[in-house]
């Protein structure tokens, strides 16, 4: 998202992420094994100010702002002297309600060491030191720019300053992924995962540095106990709230003392943090989770069962998951949409015959969000657009549609696209964009949460 105005309130096994050319063995680590309108959102009316800006430090309601001055001139009966005095007065006019916005979701971005010498290639043929992992990610651009909030999924942490990267079983990666992330149009990233203590505290600092100072929000991660805490963005308007916790750190422990540098998946605290966030002006609460069992579509009974436990109240809004490294369902539970696995947005997986070529598939998930007066959230059904990992190109993210479109594909090239695209529609394909007929298609019903205070 370029357009929103964003503001910011404070208020076990090592999982299978082989994709090292190195060290790409199977892994194990899965988790405990344990379904509105059909088009794409469009993206809602927003202030013009760039997302790069600094965030201001209160949630700010307001985005139209008018101010006009007005000069006056009195002369001194004994000095003979003119002075003029101007009065700014500043008018603040909110968007009417219901207020609608628009959200993107995609899946694990997961860079393997194959993936930074790429990077390293791109930043050399263009006469650059570092790393650029920009052309992997840049096809994303006309999916994420024109919605409101585009939320990625960083899997791993952000190698400490002067430490060198590291992949499989423990990851820090170059800072520069975050450039990538920025410039093709995220806003934030939940950042809990699987791997979120693999380079220890400094790793979780630096990550958290590095995003914000690419000007992206991210949850799941801390540097302070303040860090943790459900925080708030201003887009048009609504308070978004989006949290972010995960199944296990492998078997790592965080600091003693130092537990909130990150978040454990647990019902209770989710609701509280929920909550929490309602009390601080989130109209719309999402939360990301990192769970499932890796290479399986199907959901597990225990994702299942957390579903379940956390929308039976109406509390949350949305929830989108990622780890499985293959896409899964998106369903209904009590009334919440539920996005159980986005794939792998970006990664070097298949390494061998253990993972299944769906772990080349990923999708991007839109979704438009409408609050009404009262405080009403209704959540639209959710869009997917499929994504294959081009490794041939350089790890390149193809727009799947997109692609298929062209004129100028390969025989080869066209079978590979059309394969990831069969994959993925044989898990998702419902949710796929409505293709254009003569005939209006009827609105479905969307789904609503409970009412919460305005």
């Amino acid at each position: 998202m370029r357009r929103a105005v964003l503001a910011t309130t404070l208020a076990l096994v090592a999982a299978g992420c082989a994709g090292d050319d190195r060290r790409a063995g199977p892994v194990a680590g899965a988790a405990p094994t344990r379904v509105a309108t059909t088009t794409t959102p469009q993206p809602a009316a927003l202030g013009a100010a760039s997302k790069r800006a600094d965030p201001p430090s209160t949630l700010v309601e307001s985005t139209t702002t008018t101010t006009t001055s007005a000069t006056t001139a009195a002369t001194s009966t004994t000095t003979g002297v003119t002075a003029t005095m101007t009065v700014t007065t500043t008018t603040t006019t909110l968007p009417p309600w219901p207020r609608s916005i628009t959200m993107a979701f995609t899946g694990d971005t997961l860079p393997h060491s194959p993936l930074w010498r790429r990077a390293a290639r791109n930043a050399a043929d263009a006469g650059r030191d570092g790393h650029d992992f920009g052309p992997m990610l840049a096809e994303l651009a006309p999916l994420l720019e024109p919605v409101d909030v585009a939320v990625c999924h960083l899997e791993t942490p952000i190698a400490p300053e002067g430490e060198e990267f590291t992949t499989f079983p423990f990851y820090g990666v170059p800072a520069e992924i975050a450039d990538a992330i920025a410039d093709a149009g995220y806003d934030r990233c939940s950042t809990a995962s699987n791997h979120t203590a693999d380079r220890g505290p400094e790793g979780i600092d630096r990550t958290v540095e590095v995003l914000g100072s690419r000007g992206i929000g991210q949850s799941g991660m801390a540097r302070t106990p303040a860090e943790i805490e459900p925080q708030v963005v201003d887009v048009g308007g609504v308070g978004v709230s989006h949290l972010s916790y995960t199944w296990s750190y492998n078997g790592l422990s965080l600091p003693d003392g130092e537990e909130w540098r990150s978040a454990l998946i647990d019902v209770d605290r989710i609701l509280a943090d929920a909550a929490s966030a309602r009390e601080r002006g989130a109209h719309v609460v999402v939360v990301s989770l990192h769970w499932g069992a890796e290479r399986v579509h199907g959901v597990t009974s225990w994702q299942r069962r957390i579903a379940e436990e956390l929308t039976a109240g109406g509390t949350l809004d949305l929830i989108v998951g990622h780890h499985a490294h293959v896409v899964q369902p998106i369903e209904q539970v009590n009334g919440t949409w539920v996005v159980f696995g986005l794939g792998n947005i970006l990664s070097n997986l298949p390494t061998n015959s253990s993972w299944p070529a769906a772990t080349q598939d990923a999708v991007v998930v839109t979704v438009e969000l409408a609050v009404g007066a009262g405080g009403a959230v209704t959540v639209g059904r959710p869009v997917v657009h499929p994504t294959w990992v081009d490794k041939d190109a350089g790890w390149v993210v193809r727009q799947v549609d997109a692609e298929l479109a062209r004129d100028d594909l390969t025989a080869g090239q066209r079978g590979r696209l059309e394969r990831s695209r069969a994959r993925t529609e044989a898990i998702l394909g419902d949710f796929f964009p409505a293709v254009e007929s003569a005939e209006p298609a009827e609105p479905a019903q969307p789904s609503e949460s409970t009412p919460v205070a305005g």
